[in-house]
């Protein structure tokens, strides 16, 4: 059964009459492109109020998320070229959350979470033909230890694995057995990385990119 939602479709009109002949210039001059800094900064807004389990901040962060996905569909609401609304947005996220739990709405069965995870990955196959390689699609945006999590998540479905333990030059690294103990390691690398004038991040990044190459080399060899 349908349900109302009149907070919702109040916050879809003020993001409409902000950005109408007559509302604030401020909204009516943004662009998806001149939005994104303020999507990135509330998501991570959002992820602080989650991690200190105030409720209280999460609403107002929630919410600051959700206006971003309004405004970019008012934005394109008015785009020529563009012309989709919050409800063509909606309908295709319904469409595709239909299409992805075929154990829910079809006939497949799934009685654990890791089942659910075990075929996902052929839907996302053939929802999306044209990718060839499992790194396709991962947001090159990404912080980058998410980044590295990403890449060796999707590698390990293609049967590669990073044994960074093992083949890491010079002194045996340490082993962190909890996250307390990883994030305490992180923390120290970062420091004697600025010490030295290096770029955690930037390193990070690259020795990601040197691990995708190999994923993708060892695809094409699989392939051939």
């Amino acid at each position: 059964m349908s349900q109302a939602h009149p907070g919702l479709d109040e916050l879809i009109a003020t993001v409409a009459l902000l950005r109408a002949p007559g509302g604030c210039p401020w909204d009516a001059d943004q662009t998806h492109e001149s939005l994104v800094q303020y999507l990135v900064e509330e998501s991570w807004e959002l992820i602080d109020a989650i991690e200190a389990g105030d409720r209280a901040e999460m609403i107002e962060e929630l919410g600051d998320v959700l206006y971003q996905v309004l405004f970019h569909a008012d934005i394109a609401a008015h785009t020529e070229g563009e012309r989709f609304d919050i409800d063509d947005v909606a309908r295709h996220m319904t469409a595709k959350m239909v299409s992805r739990h075929p154990h829910v709405f079809g006939d497949r069965e799934a009685e654990t979470a890791d089942d659910v995870v075990a075929f996902w990955e052929d839907l996302k196959a053939d929802e999306k033909p044209h990718r060839t390689s499992v790194l396709d699609g991962v947001p090159r945006g990404m912080p980058a230890l998410a980044l590295a999590r990403k890449v060796l998540g999707k590698a390990e479905k293609a049967g590669v694995t990073a044994a960074v333990i093992a083949d890491a030059p010079g002194p045996a690294p340490v082993a962190p057995a909890t996250e307390d103990e990883l994030g305490r390691l992180l923390f120290g690398l970062a420091a004697s990385a600025r010490e030295q004038g290096l770029d955690a991040e930037r390193a990070l990044r690259g020795a990601v990119r040197d691990f995708e190459a190999e994923v993708r080399r060892a695809e094409a060899a699989a392939a051939s």
